[in-house]
């Protein structure tokens, strides 16, 4: 069913509470920038994903955004930004709120729920509406939407670093309650010769004995393996959850050292292992992730989660054309790296793709674009380490692609917020300028003078 409307009765309701716009400071940056947004438009957006009237009114939508908003801008959880809204009047406001709430607005897992029901499209629309309300506001000019920096970076997920060891461990653990779970008696669990041996891995491997590691490491596959064919005999037409798990299970199980697409977890199969080249982290597992940020501002324009690891020149059309949709400009120069050297990155339509070079014959304009290009990596910097992208908590692939996407609605979100927060010092400043002008006035002062001499 839709979500309810705020209506008469809820009015009357709290006809002796004072309203949160009478007792807020409205010329805040939260305060500014919730009247800004344009929330009927979301709330029409998000409308398709709801039914008439049929079963429970769903949560205001306006709530649910909000929330996501916050929980990026602020880098929250999903129980942290609930229980932060209670104490922050401001974050009620936006929400929606016309009184105080005392009590928590919703159970945290319905985030997740609402996640799922909205999907990567609907999200991506939150990023959208970050940049509309930069456009309506002025904080962002349409002319710096032509103008675009382009790279890639990693999204590591939310998995432990892929051992052979831990990997047997887990699929043979996994493998076990699920044959539990439908009542298949095991020849044999190894529930408690697994946890010894991986133990006993750990430590050898730790003390430099290679040749004892190994073994236990082999102990640990053997056992996986009779786990997986006693299941196989007594389960010969499982169901689609074991199926999946049985075959997940064999590609660990069978899978070498030099095997293209590896399992590198049992509950994340889609994660990848990348090499980007860092000194001081060789490999990352998780997923490529394509940025497009405008070469002037710095206003993220599209955000989103490439799978199966490919090449960035490959990409550069799909980046694009995302940044069109989000903004409703379409880009006529890019600057990337030098990952995206190749035929595939400069064959893009109407696009002018610039690479790092360097030359005396370069015109000023062109060497400070060309500077602006590194302006990217800080965006990205700030995305993960404000905005949630440096892990990724969220499950499957569509996860991936949302908390990449929801980092960069929180980037915008926050540059709002230090936007509005600016223009108010601005204005405040300016006031201060005209009260001492005004002040050092002759004619102020002589009114003034004869104000003291009247009262003496």
């Amino acid at each position: 069913m839709k979500p309810k409307t705020p209506d008469s009765f809820a009015a009357q309701h709290d006809l002796f509470r004072s309203q949160l716009s009478q007792i807020l400071d409205l010329t805040h940056s939260l305060a500014q920038l919730s009247q800004s947004i344009d929330w009927n438009a979301i709330e029409q957006r998000f409308g398709a994903f709801y039914v008439e009237d049929v079963g429970r009114p769903g949560l205001p939508t306006r709530l649910m955004v909000g929330l996501h908003y916050l929980k990026h801008a602020f880098k929250e959880s999903d129980e942290s930004v609930v229980a932060r809204w209670v104490e922050n009047p401001y974050w009620q406001y936006l929400c929606g709120e016309t009184h105080f709430r005392h009590s928590l607005p919703l159970d945290p897992s319905s985030l997740s729920r609402w996640r799922d029901r909205v999907g990567p499209s609907g999200i991506e629309f939150l990023v959208g509406e970050t940049i509309s309300t930069a456009l309506r506001t002025k904080v962002l000019k349409e002319s710096s939407l032509t103008c675009v920096n382009v790279d890639t970076t990693v999204q590591e997920k939310a998995v432990a670093f892929p051992t052979d060891a831990r990997l047997y461990q887990k699929a043979r653990i996994a493998l076990v309650r699920a044959a539990k779970k439908r009542g298949v008696a095991l020849r044999q669990s190894y529930k408690r010769l697994g946890k010894q041996a991986l133990i006993q891995q750990g430590r050898y491997s730790h003390a430099r004995q290679p040749k004892r590691a190994r073994r236990e490491t082999r102990r640990l596959k053997t056992w996986l393996g009779r786990v997986i064919r006693d299941i196989q005999r007594k389960c010969p037409q499982p169901d689609d959850e074991m199926k999946t798990l049985l075959e997940r299970a064999e590609r660990i199980f069978l899978q070498q050292r030099h095997d293209k697409h590896k399992v590198y977890s049992m509950h994340a199969p889609e994660v990848e292992c990348i090499a980007k080249g860092k000194a001081h982290k060789k490999y990352e597992f998780g997923v490529k992730v394509s940025v497009v940020s405008t070469n002037k501002d710095g206003w993220v324009l599209g955000v989103d989660a490439l799978a199966n690891n490919p090449y960035d020149g490959h990409t550069l059309g799909e980046a694009l054309d995302q940044a069109q949709r989000l903004s409703g400009v379409r880009a006529t120069e890019a600057y990337v790296d030098k990952g995206y050297r190749g035929e595939a990155a400069r064959s893009v339509p109407n696009v002018a793709v610039h690479l790092p070079k360097k030359g005396k014959g370069l015109a000023w304009s062109e060497r400070r674009r060309l500077k602006r290009r590194s302006a990217i990596e800080p965006v990205i910097g700030h995305m993960k380490s404000d905005c949630r992208m440096n892990r990724n908590y969220l499950k499957g692939a569509d996860g991936d692609r949302m908390n990449a996407m929801l980092a960069g609605a929180g980037f915008n979100f926050r540059k709002l917020l230090r936007a509005f927060a600016w223009a108010f010092f601005r204005r405040f400043r300016a006031w201060l300028a005209e009260e001492k002008t005004l002040r050092s006035s002759p004619t102020f002062l002589g009114l003034y003078q004869k104000t003291i001499e009247t009262t003496a």
